[in-house]
């Protein structure tokens, strides 16, 4: 469970009010200088892939009995088999590999349609730091299935029964390769910068596209920070709630983290040097700062403290259509 005191480093003290909240909004922002560098020099494109075999094929000819069986056209139902039936190791890996995504995408902000994310220069030791550990440990779980990958083609034998066929199985050297984890960064180009040779008229008018896609590449970007505070946030309410018995909600460490993971988000992700996300950074600063859930569970006063701020907070966010 994260302590607030060693993951902020605002040393304020007791909780607000949520009246204090509100004043203090934007309090402090006029200190905010935005020296805003380029938003190509603040944030790089980061694209990742997991690839996982999937051990699963159609089974033509049980296929075909299925349909002959019940009388139906022929392609009207489709067999799809687990060539290694229910394998710990492959599972392990595929469990692995998914959560990995899930971690990529908390850590980054869309990008483009094609799946390329957002990754800020302030993020990205801590993003390149995770990542690596995590690729050494899907190649430590991708090593222990194939080491035993021959043992579960034979109990893949039994399993499978008439529908066994040996020659479906790749070799051990080419299933290798459908295991991969790849990382690749792109500099983020300036919105300006459009070099091409096809006359002044055209070039504007691509410029123009460009960047009218940049700042709303940008934008959408931002707003997804805003909607995963306002979806967090909205959750720690909840549990920071009391019920009509006046016993709390179940707290959970996984939320609390996350709010306070965001907050620091909200520093390392502002690219645009926005000072409503700088404003909100430090309200949310002074609210969780030395905060833990053994705290909040032993002191009901701050218990409701901390909810009526976190209340405030996602009255003044950006409705974004939340």
């Amino acid at each position: 469970m994260t302590d607030m005191n060693h993951a902020l480093g605002n040393p304020l003290n007791a909780p607000q009010t949520a009246e204090d909240f509100a004043k203090d909004y934007w309090s402090g922002v006029g200190d905010y200088v935005a020296q805003a560098p380029s938003i190509a020099s603040a944030a790089m494109v980061v694209d990742f892939n997991a690839s996982v075999w999937t051990a699963r094929k159609k089974d033509r000819k049980a296929s075909d009995d299925i349909t002959s069986m019940n009388y139906a056209a022929r392609g009207v139902a489709n067999v799809s088999k687990n060539l290694l039936g229910d394998c710990e190791e492959l599972r392990a890996v595929q469990k692995f590999a998914a959560n990995v995504r899930n971690i990529h995408y908390s850590m980054t902000m869309p990008w483009s349609d094609n799946g390329s994310r957002l990754l800020t220069t302030a993020q990205y030791f801590r993003y390149n730091e995770v990542m690596t550990d995590l690729q050494n440990e899907f190649r430590r779980l991708t090593d222990a299935f194939l080491q035993e990958y021959e043992w579960e083609i034979t109990q893949a034998q039994a399993k499978l029964g008439a529908m066994f066929n040996r020659d479906e199985y790749p070799t051990r050297d080419s299933l290798e390769s459908k295991f991969g984890f790849r990382i690749s960064y792109t500099p983020l180009p300036e919105a300006g910068d459009f070099r091409i040779d096809i006359g002044n008229e055209a070039t504007a008018q691509l410029k123009s596209q460009y960047e009218t896609h940049y700042t709303q590449a940008i934008q959408t970007a931002m707003n997804d920070i805003w909607h995963k505070l306002h979806d967090n946030l909205t959750t720690l309410v909840r549990q920071l709630d009391v019920n009509d018995e006046g016993k709390g909600n179940r707290l959970y460490d996984s939320v609390f983290d996350r709010a306070i993971e965001l907050t620091e988000m909200l520093g390392t992700c502002n690219v645009t040097q926005d000072t409503q996300m700088e404003a909100m950074r430090q309200q949310l600063e002074r609210t969780l700062y030395g905060l833990n859930l053994d705290k909040i569970k032993n002191s009901p006063t701050l218990r409701e403290d901390t909810r009526k701020n976190l209340t405030a907070a996602l009255a003044a966010l950006p409705s974004l259509d939340m």
